[in-house]
C-alpha cells in the first residue's frame, strides 16, 4: 500500500537522481552547444561524415557516439539533446548505443570476471557497428 512516507521517499529518491543526470546531462549539453557554437563541430563533423553516413549519420553525431562508447549513455544523452535528428538517426545511435555503451568501466568489471577485455569490447563494438548498419539499411 502506497502511505505518505513511501510517497516522500519515493520523490526524494526522484529528485536526488534527477540532480545527479543534471550533473552529467547539463555540462554535456552545454559543451556541445559551445562546440558547435564555435565551428569546432563543424570541423569533427566533417572529419567523420565519411564513415557515420555509413550508418546514416550526420558527422555530428560522432561525439554522441563516443561519448556513449566511452562515458556512458547519460553523457551521449546530453550531447544528443543539442543535436537535430530524424527519428530513424536517433533510433540508430540507440541501437547502437545499447549494445556498446561505457565500454572502459564496464571492460574492467568484465575483466575481473575472468572474460578478455579486449576479445569483449571488440565483439560490442563489433556487434554495435552491424545492427547500427543493418538497422539503417533496412528501415533508413
Amino acid at each position: 500500500m502506497v502511505t505518505v512516507n513511501t510517497f516522500k521517499r519515493g520523490l526524494t529518491n526522484g529528485i536526488k537522481t534527477l540532480l545527479d543526470l543534471m550533473k552529467i546531462l547539463v555540462p554535456v549539453y552545454i559543451g556541445v552547444q559551445i562546440l558547435s557554437i564555435s565551428g569546432i563541430l563543424n570541423i569533427i563533423a566533417g572529419i567523420f561524415e565519411p564513415i557515420l553516413s555509413v550508418f546514416g549519420l550526420p558527422g555530428e553525431t560522432s561525439l554522441v557516439m563516443i561519448l556513449g562508447w566511452f562515458s556512458g549513455t547519460y553523457a551521449a544523452l546530453g550531447a544528443l539533446a543539442a543535436i537535430e535528428l530524424t527519428g530513424i538517426q536517433m533510433t540508430t545511435i540507440a541501437i547502437m548505443l545499447s549494445i556498446a555503451h561505457n565500454l572502459i568501466t564496464e571492460g574492467a568489471v568484465v575483466k575481473k570476471l575472468g572474460v578478455s577485455t579486449f576479445a569483449s569490447v571488440s565483439l560490442r563494438l563489433l556487434f554495435s557497428l552491424i545492427m547500427g548498419f543493418l538497422f539503417y539499411r533496412i528501415f533508413g
